[in-house]
């Protein structure tokens, strides 16, 4: 697949040949949905518990007997029915990840870059470099690119000013080769991509 390599003036420099193994092939959205599922599922901490009767403290006397009190009947006062008793169906951690073979996660992000690269989400262009670490430096090179809100930004190698000049911008996210996940492409309008870092991906997903 060929994409027109950008450059920071909005004019097209001359082509630039995507290998079709990683950027031709077809969008499988099964294949996407179950990795960006299972993407999601593998984020959540399963971190909350509850007491159930074995876990509660105290409760081991009968209140008060049977029967003549008045009362209805207690045999707890840690019972589930009690301010401060234990939960009848109480929650557990547990782990929500779910198994992903390399085989399917590469696939998944083959077709993802390759349906960005047909919708010409992705753009290719040669680096990315500002002067200082002023945002307003970095709004001006994304005015040239014609491009505004919703922004990934993918180096090879992170410029510290490029860093810093993007940090407080909501819609702009800069991540390296390694950092990056299903959801994150998924996630933005445009999606820029450096030619070192199109060549480390291509080596990946071979």
């Amino acid at each position: 697949m060929e994409i027109m390599l950008t450059d920071l003036q909005n004019q097209d420099l001359n082509k630039f040949t995507l290998t079709d193994e990683v950027f031709g092939t077809a969008f499988n959205e099964p294949l996407v949905h179950q990795i960006v599922t299972a993407y999601l599922a593998g984020n959540r901490s399963g971190t909350k518990a509850q007491k159930g009767w074995s876990d509660v403290r105290g409760g081991g006397k009968k209140p008060w007997r049977q029967k003549g009190t008045g009362r209805a009947r207690a045999g707890s006062i840690r019972s589930p029915l009690w301010r401060g008793g234990a939960k009848t169906f109480p929650a557990s951690p547990r782990d929500y990840s779910q198994k992903v073979n390399k085989k399917m996660y590469r696939g998944a992000m083959r077709s993802i870059l390759s349906e960005l690269a047909r919708q010409n989400i992705l753009k290719v262009i040669e680096s990315i470099k500002v002067e200082s670490h002023k945002t307003k430096d970095i709004v001006k090179q994304f005015a040239k690119l014609d491009v505004q809100n919703g922004v990934l930004i993918i180096c090879d190698n992170i410029d510290e000013n490029l860093y810093l000049a993007t940090r407080n911008l909501s819609h702009v996210e800069v991540i390296d080769v390694q950092e990056m996940d299903p959801v994150v492409l998924l996630k933005y309008r445009t999606v820029i991509a450096t030619v070192p870092a199109i060549q480390q991906i291509e080596e990946w997903l071979k």
